[in-house]
C-alpha cells in the first residue's frame, strides 16, 4: 500500500509558509505546521484533518527535535521539508548593525534551517522506503543584496551553501535538496516593498509584487518530482522587480 505523503512546513503561520502548507494539504499531504505561535498555525490548518499543529521556535534545538519526533510518532516518516522560517531582522550595514541583531538573524535564517535539515535528514535516512526532499527558502538576496541588509543577505547566501552541502551529503541516501529564491511575493512580510523600498542609489521607490499562490505552485512542482530528479535552484520573481541589470 502506498504510504501517505508527509511534509513539514516551518513558518507555517503566515505568508509563504501558510500558502504552501495549504497547497500541500490540498494536494493530499499530511502536513506538520511549525511556527512560534499556535493560533496562526491553527488558522492555517483550519478544519483539515491532515494537519498537525506543532508550535516550534526554530532557534531552539530541543523544540526542533520535538517537532520531528512528533512527525515520526504521528506518521512514521517524512517525505518533504519546506525549510521556510525566516526573518528580515533589523536593517543595518556592517558598521551599524549590533552584534545582538546580527546573531538573532543568523539564529533564525541559518541555524534554524540547519536544525530542521539535521533532523529531517536523520529521519529520511532511517525510514523505509528511505529518502525524501528538502526545499530551502532562499531569496533573491542569496544573489544580490538590498541596501542595509547585511545580516539577511549574509544568511541567505549561506543558505545556498547549506543547500549544496545537503544535496551532496544526501545523494547516497536518496535525499534531494533544492532551493527556491523568491523576489517580491506579496505577503505581510513584503507589504512595505510595495509601498516603497530603498534602492541601491539611495532613492525609495515602490516595487512590483506577485501573487504568493505562484510560490505554492512552484513548490508543489518541485516536490512532485521523483527523487531521481531535482530542481537544484529556482528563482521566482515579480517580472519587473529591479533585480537583474542595474536596477
Amino acid at each position: 500500500m502506498t504510504h501517505p505523503r508527509v511534509a513539514v512546513v516551518t513558518g507555517a503561520g503566515s505568508g509563504i509558509g501558510r500558502c504552501v502548507a495549504r497547497a500541500l494539504l490540498g494536494d493530499g499531504y499530511r502536513v506538520a505546521l511549525a511556527g512560534r505561535r499556535e493560533e496562526p498555525l491553527r488558522e492555517t490548518a483550519g478544519e483539515d484533518t491532515g494537519a498537525l499543529v506543532v508550535p516550534t521556535d526554530v532557534t531552539d534545538a530541543d523544540a526542533v527535535a520535538a517537532l520531528f519526533a512528533a512527525v515520526r510518532d504521528r506518521w512514521g516518516r517524512l517525505d518533504l521539508l519546506f525549510n521556510n522560517a525566516g526573518t528580515f531582522g533589523t536593517p543595518g550595514s556592517v558598521d551599524t548593525l549590533s552584534v545582538e541583531d546580527w546573531r538573532s538573524t543568523v539564529d533564525v535564517n541559518l541555524t534554524g534551517m540547519f536544525l530542521c535539515a539535521h533532523h529531517a535528514v536523520r529521519l529520511m535516512k532511517q525510514q523505509d522506503p528511505r529518502g525524501g526532499r528538502i526545499i530551502n527558502n532562499g531569496s533573491v538576496s542569496a544573489h544580490a543584496p538590498r541596501p542595509e541588509s547585511v545580516a539577511y543577505t549574509a544568511t541567505k547566501h549561506a543558505v545556498t551553501g547549506l543547500t549544496k552541502s545537503i544535496s551532496l551529503d544526501g545523494r547516497a541516501f536518496d535525499i534531494a535538496c533544492g532551493q527556491i529564491d523568491i523576489g517580491n511575493a506579496a505577503t505581510e512580510m513584503t507589504a512595505g516593498i510595495a509601498r516603497g523600498a530603498k534602492q541601491a542609489d539611495g532613492s525609495v521607490r515602490p516595487e512590483p509584487t506577485f501573487d504568493v499562490a505562484h510560490v505554492a505552485d512552484a513548490v508543489l512542482s518541485m516536490a512532485a518530482l521523483p527523487l531521481s530528479a531535482n530542481v537544484q535552484f529556482l528563482t521566482l520573481t515579480a517580472t519587473a522587480m529591479p533585480f537583474l541589470g542595474r536596477g
